[in-house]
């Protein structure tokens, strides 16, 4: 049920095959992401690479309260998916500092253990992001790893796929920042032919206006769309029945609109801004990192300096 979104795909596999590569896919969530990077790094696989998914969300909050703890976190949670022994007790030296016996860690021991390239997937990078020392730090030496590779053979090894969902509002210098560099991919909703297509190869004998009353709802949000394609197709409901019951509790989309209620209560001024958006005929044009956010957790759309609800 993968439906492409053309050039991305394509655009991704060309990258991931070049020597120090860096991929970095955003968009809100329940938009495909992990789907992309899963086939990313499935096509690395596919060409002899050596390929680590990493989630930073499995990492506990105690591990983001200090630099040295993050990066031995990282170091031994990439050397457990490439089965190594961990060797951070003899490799770790304090008078180096963290940063240094990081890249250390890599360069003298799981980049040369391993004979192929090494693609690493990093999910859910936001979790890094409420960390702002940490974060600046450790993207900071990301990219500086990717600056090796231009010179350095053994560094050349090394591919990043980074996944996140809001906007990097850290303070970094443009020359140490991963976020302005590689091969940036924001997904996209699905258009209606793709919704069409989706919804035959749910077995579904859909016409453009079935496709159209969908997409009035729920537009082309990828993950809103494959619900209600797979509960009709179960037969568990017809799309007249989900669409009255879609925007309230009983319906299919409870927790996802749960969930963005529950964010807006956590932070009164996102919820004011979302509040002048619902309530507004029109576009309306809100502080940029108030417009950004909203479109990070996929409450609004952009278009140009203004924004309207999803």
């Amino acid at each position: 049920y993968y439906v492409e979104r053309p050039p991305t795909e394509k655009n991704c596999y060309e990258t991931v095959v070049k020597a120090g590569a860096l991929i970095r896919i955003k968009a809100p969530r329940q938009m495909g992401k992990t789907s992309l990077m899963s086939r990313i790094l499935r096509h690395a696989e596919a060409n002899q690479y050596v390929a680590v998914p990493l989630s930073f969300q499995l990492a506990d909050a105690a591990i983001f309260s200090d630099l040295d703890k993050f990066l031995r976190w990282f170091c031994a949670s990439v050397g457990r998916r490439l089965r190594l022994p961990n060797q951070l007790s003899e490799r770790w030296d304090e008078i180096f500092g963290s940063k240094d016996n990081c890249t250390a860690y890599f360069e003298d021991y799981l980049l040369p253990s391993i004979s192929k390239p090494l693609v690493l997937g990093l999910e859910d990078v936001d979790s890094v992001f409420a960390h702002p020392y940490i974060a600046a730090y450790f993207f900071g030496f990301l990219r500086a790893w990717l600056e090796s590779a231009k010179t350095n053979e053994l560094w050349k090894q090394l591919r990043l796929v980074v996944v996140h969902s809001t906007e990097v509002y850290i303070p970094m210098n443009i020359n140490q920042s991963p976020f302005n560099v590689g091969l940036p991919i924001e997904l996209l909703e699905f258009i209606p032919a793709q919704v069409l297509d989706l919804a035959k190869r749910h077995g579904l004998n859909w016409s453009e206006d079935e496709v159209a009353q969908l997409m009035k709802m729920v537009g082309g949000h990828p993950y809103l769309v494959r619900v209600a394609l797979y509960q009709v197709a179960r037969q568990e409901t017809t799309l007249d029945e989900l669409l009255q019951v879609a925007p309230t509790e009983a319906g299919p989309y409870g927790d996802h609109l749960r969930r963005h209620w529950w964010n807006l209560e956590q932070r009164a001024e996102m919820a004011e801004a979302a509040k002048r958006v619902v309530a507004a005929t029109g576009l309306v044009r809100l502080e940029p990192i108030q417009a950004f956010q909203l479109h990070s957790m996929g409450i609004v759309h952009l278009l140009g300096n203004e924004v309207e609800p999803r």
